[in-house]
């Protein structure tokens, strides 16, 4: 766990549901206005999920990793606005890398929102393809080699 004004914390859909599902409501269905059809795509009890916590224990940040044959797919992150900026995404992102590596992966993916790419290539993302339309917000396929960081 990283200790500073928020903890970073591994855990399962099993566990933390509800933290998990409220930053995503807030951020994708509240924010962003995401349909909730598209956004609980019934894959969270196989993910390896994130979760960003202030010092009052309130969910402030999520993602998770889904792996698929030595594929890892990162994706669902979200950080509630007053957070953004703090690097709580920063952090969230460094344990779902961490965590992939730890797992073996390959290689990882995520459709980045296109505002979002310059943060993913800090971390060693690169663009592929063209952009793309995905739930009405423009994204990008982002991927890294694991191998390299």
């Amino acid at each position: 766990m990283i200790e500073t004004d928020f903890t970073i914390r591994i855990v399962s859909w099993q566990e933390a549901a509800a933290q998990l599902s409220a930053v995503r409501r807030t951020v994708f269905i509240e924010e962003q206005h995401v349909p909730e059809k598209l956004e609980w795509d019934g894959e969270d009890d196989a993910a390896i999920h994130v979760l960003a916590s202030d010092d009052r224990a309130n969910p402030i940040g999520t993602a998770r990793l889904l792996m698929h044959d030595g594929l890892g797919h990162i994706g669902r992150m979200a950080v509630i606005k007053e957070w953004r900026g703090k690097r709580v995404g920063s952090a969230v992102l460094h344990a779902l890398l961490q965590a992939a590596q730890a797992r073996g992966l390959a290689s990882l993916f995520l459709n980045a929102q296109t505002y979002a790419v310059p943060f993913y290539e800090r971390f060693g993302f690169v663009r592929e393809g063209e952009e793309f339309m995905d739930a009405g917000i423009p994204h990008y396929r982002m991927e890294k080699s694991t191998l390299g960081r």
